[in-house]
């Protein structure tokens, strides 16, 4: 959620010459056209009254669409994944400008760390010195240039005509140089200079690869521990390409499709040949759904590690936006037990409802602390899910911009919370039951570290095979490396590189009878 205080000066900066960044504070209107998801800096100092006079001036709708979502994520933290949707729909784009759209705006934001090396180099000005509002259109119009098929002529002058609505003549003038010089030189060579300018191995791959620098070290000290480290710059390259639309039928609700080829490690996920996926879940009345594989075999992981008992209490903590809670909903309904989702936020717990909407009887949503949960309802659960907060570090294909948001420091207060959630679950939880402890990180100390504490904490609790009741769910063999044992039990770390799917962290706890 934003915590942008629209009257502060780190919104919007206006383009002053040679696209220097302005540090005074943007205007308020400035400010409430992107919260609009309209052009930031319409007013004095740009000129889209005179662009729009000049013929073939106009900005080109897609390009239009994909500008205003990189303000709206810049300026506002809002999702890509979230507003591109609706942002395509409002301008009314046809199927092809649409895929220009989303090619544009995800391809700008994943590569948006390499991307700022080119600019440094091709201007020699620190990205730093550059008006955002340029900055993003020079991003824009270097993915075209180095990674796109659009013909260089139509990136450069399409981007000057975009420079030319939210910036100045000589901010313009700017990002035409800039882009005309990048032409000159190959994709390839570009990245040559790229990787001779870093400044040792992590941030070669750091720029190489757009990801910050710390995250690359997380990476490999995760695959390290799995003693698979060399497989370092495949998982950053993985991290980089579009993920295939993942659906699931909810069991017991709906049939997968005749069309639908079977995923790979997940038995209710299924894959279509194209096709709108609003349009499927619109016509299966929401019992179809868009989730990756790694969450649907996370909810699974609780649902189906040992026959249900009818009458079972199953709890979800920290439910939000619903996906994981839909599916444990279904797979509540079809065996006789029945779910608590619960959810801190409120706008979240909203999004929880309209999930479970979908299912023919009605679930519990609760809006609560998860952190409080073991005291305020001891002993009360049969399963539960604890789907903790993170860093995200395991959804960077999907949600590109979230790399450019966490930071290493981030982790401390993370971990207080994961820890709480670990700590409120285990005394929520009825002897003899089972708690699903999950991140979308593969981050050590928000996975196998929190693990391992609540274990030394609580030694009577018992870690069971995680990996051997993902194995009995598939007919595909899991490719792990050395995830955490603790006696018999172990732990799964999946990877987008190796399986597919986010990286998913899923460790099944149990409390003896």
């Amino acid at each position: 959620m934003s915590t942008t205080d629209p009257h502060s000066s780190s919104g919007p900066r206006r383009a002053t010459r040679d696209g220097h960044r302005d540090n005074r504070p943007a205007r308020r209107s400035d400010h409430e056209a992107a919260r609009r998801g309209d052009a930031p800096g319409r007013g004095e100092g740009s000129r889209p009254g005179r662009a729009a006079a000049r013929a073939g001036d106009a900005v080109q709708p897609a390009r239009r669409v994909a500008f205003d979502v990189l303000t709206a994520v810049r300026h506002d933290d809002a999702y890509a994944n979230l507003l591109l949707p609706t942002a395509i729909r409002r301008a009314g784009l046809n199927t092809a400008d649409a895929g220009l759209a989303t090619e544009l705006c995800y391809g700008s934001l994943r590569m948006r760390g390499y991307y700022d090396r080119v600019i440094e180099l091709a201007s020699g000005r620190p990205v730093g010195e550059i008006d955002e509002a340029i900055l993003d259109v020079l991003r824009l119009g270097v993915h075209q240039l180095l990674a796109t098929r659009v013909a260089s002529h139509a990136a450069v002058n399409e981007s000057v005509s975009l420079a030319r609505e939210v910036g100045s003549r000589s901010a313009t003038g700017f990002v035409n140089g800039v882009l005309r010089g990048i032409t000159r030189t190959e994709p390839e060579v570009w990245r040559e200079k790229v990787a001779a300018a870093a400044s040792g191995e992590d941030d070669r791959l750091s720029a190489l690869y757009s990801h910050p620098t710390w995250i690359v070290r997380a990476l490999r000290q995760a695959l390290r521990a799995e003693g698979r480290v060399e497989e370092l710059e495949e998982l950053l390259a993985a991290d980089n390409i579009a993920p295939a639309v993942t659906y699931i039928a909810l069991p017991g609700q709906a049939e997968r499709p005749a069309e639908g080829e079977p995923t790979a490690y997940s038995p209710l996920g299924f894959h279509l040949g194209g096709g709108d996926p609003e349009a499927v879940i619109r016509a299966a009345r929401g019992l179809i759904r868009v989730q990756d594989e790694g969450s649907q075999l996370a909810a699974l992981a609780l649902s189906r590690a040992r026959a249900v008992t009818p009458g079972e209490s199953w709890q979800d903590l920290c439910a939000g936006p619903g996906g994981k809670a839909v599916l444990l909903g279904a797979e509540a309904l079809a065996s006789g037990a029945t779910l608590v989702a619960n959810e801190v936020v409120p706008a979240r717990a909203e999004l929880v409802r309209k999930a479970l909407a979908v299912l023919p009887e009605p679930i519990e949503v609760r809006e609560g602390d998860a952190r409080i949960w073991g005291e305020l309802y001891p002993h009360s659960a049969d399963r539960i899910l604890v789907d903790a907060p993170c860093t995200g570090l395991g959804a960077l294909r999907r949600r590109p911009e979230a790399r450019w948001r966490k930071t290493a420091k981030d982790l401390a207060d993370l971990g207080v919370i994961q820890a709480d959630l670990f700590q409120s679950a285990l005394g929520a939880l009825r002897p003899g039951g089972i708690l699903a402890y999950v991140t979308c990180s593969p981050h050590i100390a928000e996975t196998r570290g929190v693990v391992s504490e609540g274990l030394r904490r609580h030694p009577e609790i018992e870690l069971l095979d995680t990996v051997g009741i993902l194995e009995s769910l598939t007919d595909s063999p899991l490719d792990l490396g050395e995830g955490l044992r603790h006696g018999s039990g172990s732990t799964v770390q999946l990877w987008p590189h190796r399986h597919g799917t986010d990286a998913m962290f899923i460790a099944l706890l149990h409390r003896p009878a």
